[in-house]
């Protein structure tokens, strides 16, 4: 075959048969249903922000924009500002929790539904706001993914200020989580702090494994993701976070990453995610959901669908329980084209955030599995 021939074969034929994919029961999808989406019509669509259970600040903040007029990208990043810039979210912005090493590394992505357009930056550096240096790379570059040094020397230039992100709360939880790492080292035993001492009961579970009962504490992943719609029917969404608590400096989960942590089709919906990255990562979870909701499912169905395929795409025996469940957890925030949403989690009971016209609430998650009640 000649790479004429090849190459037209890739174009016409692979990417044809993209859209087909399966919904985790065996059926295929990405066609549409024979009877078509009943939408508002411009202008009447719902206003509506949906977010991870941290962000109800950022969804009222985004409907409360949208509602004057600001396009709804710059509606969520301004929303989620206000977590960025919390010292008591430990998940997101100043305040998150640092990598190994101490230091403060931020991830985000944005997406604009309406030009089908992202910008991202990774393991960015002394930056409080990640989404809006992520949106700047959409707005001013050719690129969608800035990380590093070239990230933060790229924020610089556009006149975000340097500064120290790591807070004496966030400084003493890792350095408990330092001085326990083993007994093997020159580390005595931390100081009693009942601040850190609850932290770390908050992120302790109850699994099952190799037979037995044990309470183990697990790394948080926090994150948040906020979408909005606006009247015109518009959808955009942004996704930001400091990763993995205590990960190895340069490591980048999937928040800035398209498809991952975040997609919009803005003739379908969006959906994004926090939790384990590595395993969203491997499953482009948020492209999979939106394609779902492409074939016709729910925003609910569509996350229950994926939470199902991530479930059986995970074959390390150290990430799944005696039952052979996922140890980690992953959840996702879905918005349709006609208004509905949902949040869907591998485990439960969990909630996420929604701000519309009957005002601002945690409603909740769609769950794969329940935790025991004493998991925490």
């Amino acid at each position: 075959m000649t790479q004429f021939a090849r190459r037209s074969f890739l174009v016409g034929g692979g990417l044809a048969a993209l859209p087909l994919l399966g919904d985790g029961d065996g059926n295929l999808c990405g066609q549409e249903k024979p009877a078509a989406r009943k939408l508002p019509a411009k202008g009447h669509f719902p206003i509506k922000a949906v977010s991870s259970a941290n962000g109800m600040a950022a969804t009222a903040r985004a409907v409360e924009l949208m509602r004057r007029g600001v396009d709804p990208l710059e509606a969520v990043v301004q929303g989620v500002a206000i977590v960025e810039a919390d010292p008591n979210d430990t998940s997101v912005g100043y305040g998150g929790l640092p990598n190994e090493l101490g230091i403060v590394e931020l991830d985000a992505a944005v997406m604009h539904g309406p030009r089908h357009r992202a910008g991202a930056v990774g393991a960015l550096r002394g930056i409080r706001h990640p989404a809006q240096v992520a949106l700047k790379v959409l707005e001013t570059t050719d690129h969608v993914l800035l990380v590093g040094e070239g990230a933060r020397q790229f924020a610089r230039v556009h006149g975000f200020r340097e500064e120290n992100l790591l807070t004496d709360k966030a400084r003493k939880i890792w350095l408990h989580w330092k001085q326990n790492l083993s007994d093997q080292d020159d580390w005595l035993a931390p100081a009693d702090d009942p601040e850190v001492s609850a932290f770390f009961h908050e992120h302790t579970r109850t699994l099952q494994l190799a037979g037995k009962t044990v309470r183990r504490f697990v790394r948080p992943t926090g994150t948040i993701h906020c979408a909005g719609m606006n009247a015109q029917g518009d959808i955009c969404c942004t996704t930001t976070t400091s990763g993995l608590a205590f990960k190895i400096p340069g490591r980048v989960g999937d928040s800035p990453i398209i498809g991952a942590g975040l997609y919009v089709d803005n003739e379908v919906g969006s959906c994004g995610s926090t939790g384990r990255g590595e395993a969203n990562l491997q499953n482009l979870a948020s492209f999979l959901a939106v394609e779902l909701m492409r074939g016709g499912m729910s925003p609910k169905e569509a996350g229950m669908a994926t939470c199902r395929r991530i479930a059986e795409h995970t074959k390390r025996r150290d990430l799944l329980d005696d039952e052979g469940r996922p140890i980690f957890d992953l959840k996702f925030y879905l918005l349709d084209k006609r208004g509905r949403h949902a949040g869907v989690s591998l485990w439960g009971p969990a909630k996420f955030a929604v701000t519309d016209e009957q005002g601002t609430r945690l409603e909740d998650c769609a769950f794969l599995y329940k935790r025991p009640a004493d998991h925490s």
